[in-house]
């Protein structure tokens, strides 16, 4: 090698040795970041926090969902208490529910000298103390939109083998559901607060 050589050599070796003392030099400067919280947790024991809820009611709402003999339990006592309630009225009541018209009871007024006998249409929905929805099938809504002066909504509700309230709603919906849909899942209060309601129907 030259002196030429050697002397680019020799300074190309000092200036990469300069280069990384200022690294290391700066890499001891190196401080932390203050750490920044993305989530936290709050446990509480199972027995401490039932203490400050509320009591639920002897039937659970969910349970709609996921139990089919409770469904059946909840839908019977409501038919019975239906049932019941027309007879009480005066009317004569029958199970049609199995027939799939529309409406679960089909009720005959007593004819008088100045009306003939005609009938009123229940559809009959059981639902749990607490419950906030309930479901309505497309042929139910359009049988209630197509005799509104006969179509009655039965809301029923049942706290475990108990009718604790029975309400009739005349003229309940105002539409058709969509061309798609089965049925329409409607908040109870948003019911009771467009309908006409009555106790004795």
């Amino acid at each position: 090698m030259n002196s030429a050589n050697a002397r680019q050599r020799a300074d190309e070796l000092a200036h990469r040795l300069q280069k990384r003392m200022t690294e290391l030099e700066q890499e001891r400067h190196i401080a932390p970041l203050p750490p920044v919280v993305a989530g936290g947790a709050l446990v509480v024991p199972a027995g401490l926090l039932a203490q400050f809820l509320p009591a639920k009611p002897s039937v659970d709402p969910g349970l709609f969902a996921r139990d089919p003999a409770a469904i059946a339990r909840v839908e019977q006592v409501a038919m019975e208490a239906v049932m019941a309630r027309e007879a009480r009225l005066g009317y004569d009541p029958d199970d049609v529910s199995r027939e799939k018209r529309g409406y679960d009871t089909e009720s005959k007024v007593p004819a008088t000298r100045d009306a003939p006998n005609r009938l009123r249409f229940i559809e009959v929905k059981g639902r749990a103390v607490g419950a906030e929805t309930v479901t309505v099938t497309k042929n139910e809504i359009i049988t209630a939109l197509h005799v509104p002066e006969q179509f009655l909504l039965a809301l029923v509700e049942v706290d475990g083998d108990v009718a604790r309230q029975v309400r009739y709603l005349k003229r309940p919906f105002h539409r058709e559901p969509d061309f798609g849909a089965n049925s329409v899942n409607y908040d109870i209060a948003d019911l009771l607060s467009c309908a006409d309601i009555s106790e004795a129907g």
